[in-house]
């Protein structure tokens, strides 16, 4: 309890701020950053992306929980604030919106094409019995992946065309490795 008087994200770097991410109303991303003083006051701060060249001139007047005063181009206005879980109602003299704020630390997540078909042990590619761009059914045995000892067929999730067998016959694969991306077959209806 060293620096028991200081607020919460307090920072003695006044480079780094705080980030706080919300997504709008009309589904965009919205940016705030900003940083307190050592009573806790708003410092400073600033919103992103900027809206164009006629963005207003804000100045924060007063912020509590449940209220904000903002100047806006020489003009007060008083915000009233809800917060229920991540989301955040705001209601003002132009109407009311809602915001969501995002995790601050999102969980990492890969990046896969959809289609992708992992690898559920480590092992070894032993067959590879399609090609890329070969039309396959769901069902269709794709590769064989030994792990443990013991052959595991790969097969096709969905009637599609194969779009990436990046691991060769006798490639090693770790689990969770990409073995192929069968792309569906669009629906004719």
């Amino acid at each position: 309890r060293v620096l028991a008087g200081l607020p919460s994200g307090w920072r003695n770097v006044p480079a780094v701020p705080q980030v706080t991410r919300f997504t709008g109303p009309d589904g965009a991303e919205i940016e705030v950053r900003y940083r307190l003083d050592r009573a806790g006051g708003l410092a400073e701060w600033s919103a992103s992306p900027p809206a164009d060249d006629a963005t207003p001139v804000v100045t924060v007047v007063d912020a509590a929980a449940e209220r904000v005063v903002l100047d806006v181009d020489g003009v007060r206005r008083a915000f009233r604030v809800h917060r229920v879980g991540s989301s955040v109602f705001v209601d003002g003299p132009d109407g009311a919106a809602s915001l969501t704020e995002l995790p601050r630390l999102p969980r990492p997540t890969a990046e896969l094409a959809a289609g992708s078909l992992l690898a559920p042990l480590p092992g070894a590619v032993t067959r590879v019995h399609v090609e890329v761009g070969q039309r396959v059914a769901a069902g269709d045995l794709l590769l064989t992946l030994e792990a443990m000892k013991l052959e595991h067929p790969v097969l096709a999730p969905a009637d599609g065309v194969v779009a990436e067998l990046p691991v060769p016959a006798g490639g090693q694969v770790e689990t969770g490795a990409v073995l192929a991306v069968v792309d569906p077959e669009e629906d004719p209806q």
